[in-house]
């Protein structure tokens, strides 16, 4: 059953809440959710950054101060992406000629499906990220590009389900702000983190308005996130990155 905004209220009050948010700020209370703010930090896996490429760029106010270049941190990786595109490129010759340039045996050194920009779930070494900092003035998402960025809110729920999901005017901007995680568990404590991916590009602020989260109660005895010795994630602060994936051997023995 879902608390409604009344009852998400009254659930924060007393020396022992079954909520905390903070900061907390009773305008940001739906009928029966909170509205949770985009911080002013991000983060990208390195391996997944194309070479020569920026993961995002800072927006100059206007679509018409930009152009495809900027996805570039030189002319060079721009001139080698435009020739790459070429009809009239051939591509075999080009790459004999620009291999140090582009400083990857792929032919296809900007295309984000390359093997080459792969996240292995289980190493540690995929998961070394990049921080990007969101101006004010905003930033511009790719499309080709995967960002983990977190809430402003630090919140801690008990004896509640707790469960982030995109606000409405965020979802018609085409803006996704989880894909698996948007589920919490009894116990957690933290600031949320959010897999975000844009289907167009499209630019964020911080302490934008984000996502909501919203609470459930459930039935069962407790078993708290913050006891669980196996919780990765309690108590995270910012963006934070995958705990590698772990395969469970056991299950091949009972297989056997």
């Amino acid at each position: 059953m879902q608390l409604t905004g009344p009852e998400i209220l009254k659930r924060m009050q007393g020396q022992n809440p079954d909520i905390v948010i903070q900061p907390f700020d009773e305008r940001c209370l739906g009928s029966n959710s909170y509205d949770l703010h985009l911080s002013d930090t991000l983060r990208v896996y390195k391996c997944t950054v194309p070479y020569g490429m920026r993961p995002a760029i800072e927006y100059r106010g206007s679509p018409e101060k930009h152009s495809m270049a900027d996805w570039f941190q030189d002319t060079m990786s721009y001139n080698i992406y435009c020739d790459i595109n070429s009809p009239k490129t051939k591509k075999e010759s080009f790459y004999r000629t620009h291999m140090d340039a582009a400083n990857t045996l792929h032919p296809f050194t900007h295309d984000i499906r390359n093997p080459l920009y792969l996240i292995d779930p289980t190493n540690p070494a995929h998961h070394e990220t990049i921080e990007i900092k969101i101006p004010e003035t905003g930033l511009i998402l790719s499309p080709t590009i995967g960002y983990l960025g977190s809430t402003v809110e630090h919140t801690e729920t008990r004896n509640l389900f707790p469960y982030i999901d995109g606000k409405s005017s965020i979802g018609r901007n085409f803006i996704l702000t989880h894909h698996t995680a948007g589920r919490g568990d009894d116990g957690f404590c933290g600031q949320w983190t959010l897999e975000i991916h844009v289907l167009r590009p499209v630019v964020v602020y911080p302490y934008m308005q984000i996502c909501q989260i919203y609470y459930e109660e459930f039935i069962g005895e407790r078993k708290p996130y913050d006891t669980n010795k196996r919780s990765h994630y309690n108590g995270q602060h910012g963006p934070t990155a995958a705990a590698p994936i772990r395969i469970d051997k056991f299950l091949k023995d009972k297989q056997r």
